[in-house]
């Protein structure tokens, strides 16, 4: 199984070059954020018409998740576990060949110390006692998305730069290693242990030629999922090309 997770920057914008991969990577499963779209523009019967099902949890113009996947997606979950009322379409779970699957869209949290950035933790706790809840039931699980964290130097192109910076606080690592401390595995980093690996490039400065980015995108997965775990990397050739997502994907590999 391949699993994948993207954050699109509009799907709108980007469906033909998400078909035309699809198309070519052919992947199992597809986590996507920041679709940017409401629910009545999902290109839901497009996918269909590829091969895919889809769960999805939209808002005009901002933020938004989805779960794309060549078989049944089950017991489709638009929030997290608390039930707080929450205007924003972040999370999106659903079930696929008995592994629970999460597809996240972090906040951002704007500035270290703001309004913003406490919503973000506060965020991130609820998310880790919802994962928690889906652990109690589900022994495979995984969590996938943009988190909006690099969890160590290594995924910073300048550590020094950004040291104490928005996604690089130690305040949102620890929000992050919250959720390893549940028995999540960072899947990229069972294969891969060198720096240099990043999903995220700014578009202004030539970041992405200078390969000056951040890893901010990845896959967690249960004890038992990551031990299926056979590889895991970044699409970069994604990043490429006219209009592209300032994210590339990442995926990970699972062997039966």
């Amino acid at each position: 199984m391949k699993v994948v997770s993207w954050n699109i920057n509009s799907l709108r914008r980007r469906q033909d070059r998400l078909f035309e991969w699809l198309m070519k990577a052919s992947p199992d499963v597809v986590c996507l954020q920041e679709t940017k779209c409401s629910d009545d523009q999902f290109p839901e019967m497009a996918l269909t018409a590829a091969g895919y099902r889809s769960v999805f949890h939209g808002q005009k113009s901002y933020n938004g998740v989805a779960i794309i996947s060549r078989t049944d997606l089950l017991d489709r979950q638009a929030s997290l576990c608390d039930e707080v009322d929450d205007p924003q379409a972040r999370v999106i779970a659903a079930t696929v060949s008995g592994i629970r699957i999460f597809s996240i869209y972090a906040p951002n949290g704007q500035a270290v110390g703001s309004d913003a950035f406490n919503y973000k933790l506060k965020w991130f706790d609820r998310l880790r006692s919802c994962v928690r809840q889906a652990q109690q039931k589900f022994v495979n699980v995984l969590v996938c998305g943009d988190f909006n964290v690099a969890p160590e130097d290594r995924d910073v192109h300048d550590p020094m730069l950004w040291r104490g910076a928005i996604m690089c606080s130690e305040l949102e690592r620890e929000a992050f290693r919250s959720l390893e401390q549940i028995g999540l595995r960072d899947t990229l980093r069972i294969h891969h242990l060198e720096s240099g690996l990043f999903s995220w490039w700014d578009y202004r400065l030539l970041a992405f030629p200078k390969n000056r980015g951040l890893r901010i995108d990845e896959i967690l997965a249960s004890e038992n999922m990551a031990a299926r775990c056979v590889a895991a990397g970044v699409d970069r050739e994604m990043r490429k090309g006219k209009e592209p997502s300032d994210h590339a994907p990442v995926w990970a590999e699972f062997s039966p």
